[in-house]
């Protein structure tokens, strides 16, 4: 099979013919059709994350096919369609996952980091971190649903009943979270790069209430505000945005040293919190939620032998939406 390879961080991804994988017992073997681009692979693929399986294939926001399945596996038959995110494996013993926060598990294990991911053509999953995509959703644009989605999600129920909503870079989570936002009554303002007036714009065009720089005063104080731009100068800023007893989220895995603020920005009860990775049950509300609104993803498609200038589109803030590879020629 074909498969775009890290070989070490700081490289360009190479093009590889491998061996198809074989799935153990409570797995399944996907053709892969669609894997979004996301910025965690980013951060793995230019070494801001440590210790990544290596080789890898990266990519973990994979929608594709069963084709076969282990002795074990129940969930899933022949011919379903499956999607595969971020958390690929828990260890169910921890302190973590005992008391149901299995995305803090001491033990886990992530797809396309530990476990090799969806920018190939075949890929094995477990199919307890599995889900079944919905209804309606073709496979380019369910893909952004499985991690811009299930992550932001997560993030995004961190702000509790906040009315009006601020939202630090406007990518593919925004992009998804807005539309959430938008059927539930919330407000957004959204903050883009400084200048980026296209970004703005499709905020606008997407429901926001306000657009501007990442630096700006929105127009009256908010309620909550999610970070999910990598920047950590960001967070002075948000702070001074959110209204007494506001919170501000930060929803990347990974982010720029965040620079020392006054505490003066942080008192009168503002709570700044982090987020780290999913459950499933979040993916299994996100994605019996995305249906209702319905949330619809907006997506730039490239071939899979194209990873590499996806990757450096999306560093370089040229992507609107989600960047999504397609795989397979014959998707749905």
């Amino acid at each position: 099979m074909l498969a775009m390879l890290l070989d070490a961080p700081g490289k360009p991804l190479r093009l590889a013919d491998l061996p198809m994988p074989t799935a153990k017992p409570d797995q399944v073997l996907l053709r892969v059709h669609a894997c979004a681009v996301c910025r965690t692979d980013l951060h793995i693929v230019d070494g801001e994350l440590a210790h990544p399986k290596l080789p890898l294939i990266p990519g973990h926001q994979i929608v594709g096919t069963v084709v076969a399945t282990g002795d074990r596996v129940e969930k899933f038959k022949l011919g379903d369609r499956v999607g595969v995110p971020w958390l690929g494996h828990t260890c169910n013993h921890c302190r973590y996952c005992q008391t149901g926060r299995e995305n803090l598990c001491d033990n886990a294990e992530f797809t396309g980091y530990q476990i090799d991911g969806g920018y190939a053509e075949y890929t094995v999953a477990d199919e307890q971190f599995c889900f079944p995509i919905p209804e309606g959703y073709p496979d380019l644009q369910a893909a952004p649903l499985l991690c811009a989605g299930l992550i932001g999600y997560r993030s995004y129920r961190m702000t509790g009943d906040a009315e009006r909503l601020g939202f630090y870079g406007f990518g593919a989570a925004a992009h998804i979270l807005i539309q959430v936002a938008k059927y539930e009554g919330r407000q957004v303002y959204a903050f883009t790069r400084d200048g980026d007036i296209e970004g703005q714009e499709f905020a606008k065009k997407l429901g926001a209430v306000w657009a501007g720089g990442s630096q700006e005063l929105p127009p009256e104080p908010l309620d909550a505000a999610i970070i999910f731009a990598p920047v950590g100068q960001l967070v002075p800023a948000a702070l001074k945005a959110v209204a007494k007893g506001g919170v501000v989220v930060c929803a990347g895995i990974h982010m720029s040293d965040i620079p020392s603020f006054p505490y003066e920005i942080l008192w009168s009860e503002r709570v700044l919190r982090s987020v780290a990775n999913l459950t499933r049950q979040d993916g299994e509300e996100f994605l019996a939620l995305a249906p209702k609104v319905p949330i619809r993803t907006e997506v730039e498609a490239f071939p899979l032998t194209a990873a590499n200038e996806a990757l450096t589109a999306l560093r370089s803030g040229k992507i609107q939406g989600a960047a999504v590879l397609l795989v397979d020629s014959e998707i749905k």
